[in-house]
Formats: structure tokens, sequence, C-alpha cells
């Protein structure tokens, strides 16, 4: 699954990678955030898995020895296919493919890299295609002692390849002493399909879902490598349920995506029902089209007992329990997927939105440095920290963590937190001087891109007394969100920024007609919910329904939420900072609410 809280559908592809998150401030300059005790996983999930480190592995990166170079996507399908058993086995611990990408296919350090895995064994591998024969080589070391466990070297013919990676998942069950039920075992002689050559496109669309974790690009080019291997042997159900998987990590950024993900999903129910690929991707259908988040959450937990390895299963349970305002939950299936997939930055990066949701900003600051740590010149990251400190109203630490942020930078975050920073810094003109340049320099991907930006530019402009440029900004952006918002009704993300454009033309009827819809949408998302209501009091202000406005204030200061408006909930430094409601500066209840040292 890709990133699942966009407008929170399901681990969405985003169009940057498109999530697109990004921090909101400023007279309406809203740039939204685009996908408790600790409790122990046990209590939230009921998985059945194995506690001893003894029985722990990852699959480093195999090595491709084809002289075509181009056949690197076989090495990586392979890799991810004996993942993907071993994942099944519940007697073992095995760590997901997005952790382990960034190492060599032999790195030197053994020892080091499976206490950063948090495993006692490693896997490594390699493969090498000739034509229509293959070979591959895998090794299991101990890690600690850097000592062989087992080896073994597979010569095949592509139509013969298919039980390697059976093969190798039992033989390292079996060396690690790891139980295996009767449906484990016999999940390890399905066949998946008797073509070769549909078997050699779906790894290669195995290989591109990996390429780019959250990107749009890299999902719509495995669901072209899926459909290829559909078509060449249309009774192959495992691709089908891989087709339908990327479709729905597609929606709501491509509306013709539902529609695909439902043909898709129908015909592997049809093929293989009872499948765990086949039932995970009616519980992502179910979850990112459907938005039934009880049956999504019913079919995520029946396909947990399948893939009890599987670290998308509790991420997208966390996501659940989030939108129904179980928090322990919450953080109790994120900490299960991050022993799994203890180096996705990705990961790392919403766990740690969790907690920024939760006003938990000394844990989200610990998940934002561990993601640094694998990726340390990652402005995102930083631009995510920086929404922490303009919440703990520390400026010159954010503007530090922004200080490499231009009107260029290649980010739909950095730049955002960056016009943020000088909105809440009242130097108003510099952030129109950098959105004018962002749109004098860069070429948009996309219409909502454009629609949401010049929402940004019109609330800058009226921040300056510039009222004829921020109607223009603000008329085009209201002509671009309104069609996109009359194709995808369904879609919040777009209509929140409709209603702020709405606002800065004074047209009050539209704005409020539109904010109440979106509170329509998400009336049953205790996660979201409060930040349509945010967005309500935001039109409140600018309307002048100044006691409405402090009320939902005061009550969103109590409660966890995904903020519309800022990177992290209300805090009283961002009352204070913001000019969004300086309107209400005047009121002695707004005063006070400015100086809660509670939150």
């Amino acid at each position: 699954m890709k990133r699942t809280e966009s407008a929170e559908g399901g681990r969405k592809a985003s169009p940057s990678g498109v999530w697109m998150y990004v921090v909101i401030t400023g007279a309406a300059l809203s740039i939204s955030l685009f996908f408790l005790g600790r409790y122990t996983a046990s209590f939230a999930t009921g998985w059945q898995r194995s506690e001893s480190s003894e029985k722990s592995i990852a699959v480093l990166p195999f090595e491709n020895l084809s002289d075509d170079k181009a056949n690197a996507y076989f090495a990586t399908g392979i890799q991810d296919e004996i993942i993907t058993r071993l994942a099944k086995i519940a007697d073992l611990k095995v760590i997901s493919r997005a952790s382990t990408q960034q190492y060599q296919s032999k790195p030197g350090n053994l020892s080091q890299i499976a206490k950063q895995l948090g495993v006692a064994h490693v896997l490594e591998g390699s493969v090498q295609k000739v034509g229509e024969q293959v070979r591959v080589n895998v090794q299991l070391i101990r890690a600690d002692q850097d000592s062989h466990l087992w080896a073994q070297s597979y010569d095949r013919k592509l139509t013969d390849i298919f039980g390697v990676e059976s093969d190798v998942a039992k033989s390292i069950a079996q060396t690690l002493q790891a139980k295996l039920s009767g449906r484990e075992e016999k999940a390890f002689g399905i066949k998946p399909t008797d073509n070769p050559e549909a078997y050699g496109a779906y790894l290669r669309g195995v290989a591109a879902e990996g390429e780019g974790i959250d990107s749009v690009y890299s999902t719509q080019k495995a669901i072209s490598f899926y459909k290829r291997a559909v078509h060449l042997d249309p009774a192959f159900g495992l691709a089908w349920s891989r087709l339908s998987h990327a479709h729905s990590s597609l929606y709501p950024s491509f509306g013709d995506s539902t529609e695909a993900a439902k043909r898709a999903l129908e015909t592997a129910q049809k093929l293989q029902p009872n499948s765990p690929e086949t039932v995970l991707g009616l519980a992502q259908y179910q979850y990112c089209e459907l938005h039934d988040y009880d049956a999504a959450r019913k079919t995520f937990l029946r396909v947990s007992k399948m893939l009890p390895g599987s670290s998308e299963i509790p991420v997208a349970l966390a996501q659940i329990a989030r939108r129904h305002g179980k928090w322990e939950e919450t953080i109790a299936y994120y900490d299960h997927a991050l022993g799994l997939d203890p180096r996705n930055a990705e990961l790392l990066t919403e766990a740690a939105r969790n907690y920024d949701d939760l006003r938990q900003f000394d844990n989200a600051f610990k998940l934002y440095d561990r993601a640094l740590e694998i990726r340390p010149n990652d402005v995102d990251l930083q631009a995510s920290k920086a929404g922490i400190y303009q919440a703990q109203g520390n400026l010159t630490e954010a503007a530090r963590c922004l200080g490499d942020v231009n009107a260029l930078t290649p980010s739909y975050e950095a730049v955002p937190a960056k016009v943020a920073q000088l909105i809440l810094e009242r130097n108003y003109r510099e952030a129109v001087q950098l959105l004018e340049k962002r749109f004098d320099q860069l070429q948009f991907g996309s219409e909502l891109e454009v629609g949401i930006f010049q929402e940004f530019l019109a609330s800058s402009r009226l921040l300056v007394g510039d009222i004829p440029g921020a109607k223009a900004s603000a008329e085009q952006a209201r002509n671009i969100l309104e069609v996109l918002c009359q194709n995808q009704p369904d879609n919040d993300f777009p209509a929140i920024f409709l209603t702020r454009a709405y606002a800065i033309l004074g047209e009050k009827d539209s704005a409020y007609k539109e904010a109440e819809r979106v509170s329509a949408l998400l009336q049953n998302d205790a996660i979201r919910r409060p930040g349509a209501e945010e967005n309500l009091a935001l039109i409140d202000a600018s309307f002048g329904n100044n006691a409405r406005a402090i009320s939902i204030l005061a009550h969103l200061l109590k409660i966890p939420y995904q903020s519309s408006l800022y990177a992290t909930p209300l805090t009283p430094a961002l009352l204070r900072l913001d000019p969004t409601w300086d309107a209400l500066r005047s009121d002695p209840t707004f005063q006070k609410l400015c100086q809660d040292k509670a939150h």
C-alpha cells in the first residue's frame, strides 16, 4: 500500500509522491498537511508472531549478475517474492523490503546492519538471467558471528523459476526452526502462473512499485506491467490482485482508478477468492475507494493472519484506528509496523505525524530524527520539524530548519512551510515574492497544484494589501477547484481550499456551503473532522462571526486531530503568531486561549 492519509485514504501515491503534505498558515494561507501511553502490539493487533530474535531475518537486495543490466528487475522481483513468502510464516520475523533496499547486495558490516534492522540473520543472494536460463544463488548468514548457516544454487529455466522463491523460504524456515502451519505449508506449493512471460511482466511491476515509495509515476509504471501480465495470462490471480492494489493506491489523485480497481479485484476474487493477496486487495479497496472503514478493519484483521509478517497491514489498521479516535491502538499498530520495517523513512514520517496530531512533539522529533539518519538531506523532513517548532512558537529554530528552502526547491512540503514561516514572522511581502517566483519559473504538475498555490498566493497578496491581486488569484483558484470538486465530490482536499478562495472573493454563502459540505464528508472521521471545524473557524473569522470562531478554537485546543491549517494541531503559540486570527485579538476570551500554557 502506499501512504494512506492524504485525504487519508490508503497509503496514497502523491503528486510529489502524492501525498501532498503542506503546512498551512496565514490569513487563509492554509497549506494542509497531506496519506496515550504505549500499549503492546499484541493488545492492539492480536498478531501471533515469534518474539525470538533467533527467528528473525532480513533479505538484502539481490545482486544482478546478468550482462544485461535491464534484467535488474528480475533480481528485485525474486527478492520481493521471497520476502512475501517469508511474511506468511507466523513464527518468523521478516523485515520489509522498504527497509532493506537501501543496503548494497553484499555489504561489509553485516552485524551492524542486522542491529539496525533488529534481526539475527540476513539472506544474501544474486540472480543471473541469460535468455531463458536463470541462476539464483542464496546464502543464509548468522550476522553477529558472520557464519554461514545454509547456501544453495538454483539453475532453472524461466518456466521453472516459480518454485525457487518457495524453496528458499522453506529452507530458511527449516534452518531457523520456524514452525509451519498446514496453511503455510500449502501456500508454498501454489504456482501463480504457467506463463513465464506473464510472470516476468509481474516481476517488473513488483520492482517498479518499490522504485519510488508514494510515487505516482512508479505506481502507474507498475500498473502498466500488471496489465501486461494479466493480458498474457488472464487467469493470473496474483497479478490481478496487485493491479487492484495499485489502482486503489492512486485514488483520489486519479478519478478513474476506482472502477479499474473494482474490475481487477472482482477478477482476482473469481480466480483466487481466498488467497492472501486477494483478501489484502479487498481490504485496500474497502479502505481507499469505498471509505468503509469498519469493513476494511475486519478484512485487514482477517488478512493479518494470512500475512503476519506484512508491515502494511498494521499501518492500515493504525490509519483506521486514527479515524476512530483510538489513539493507543494507533501508536501500538505503528510500533508493530516499525518493528517489521524499521528503516522505512516514509513509515517513520507517518508515525511521527501521528505524534504531531497528538501534540506529543518529543516523540515526533525522535522519529523525524530517525528518518533523517536514513535521508540526511531531506528538506521535507526538516520542514516537518519546522512545523513543530512553529507550533511551539520557536520561529528561530523553525527558520534554521528551512534555511536552504527557496522558491525553486522541488518540494510540496518545504516551500509551503517556508511561506508559512514568513507569514508567522509577518514578512508578507517576501512570502508573495517567493510564491510569484515559483509560479514564474516552475511548471506545475497538475491542476490541483495550480489551484492550491493560487489560493496561497491570493492569501499572501491579501496580507500585503493587494486586494485586486488577491481577488485575481482567488478567482483562478476558484475556477480550477470548482471543477475538481465537481469531478471528485467525495474528495475533501480541494474542497477545503475552495472554501478559502470563496472567502477571499467575499462569496459568503458559497464559502459556508462548501465548508459545511466538507464537515459532512468527514463526520465519521475522528482525526480529520476537527480539521473541517478548524476550516469553519477560519471562515467565521473572515466574515466576522467571532464568537463561534473562538468557541471552535477553544474546543480544538483540547483534542488531538489532523489540522487543515498547520503542520500540527492548533496551539496557543500558533494563535498568538498567525495573522489569520488578528480579527479576534481584541476579544478577552481569545486572549486567554493565546496564553494557555496547558497545550
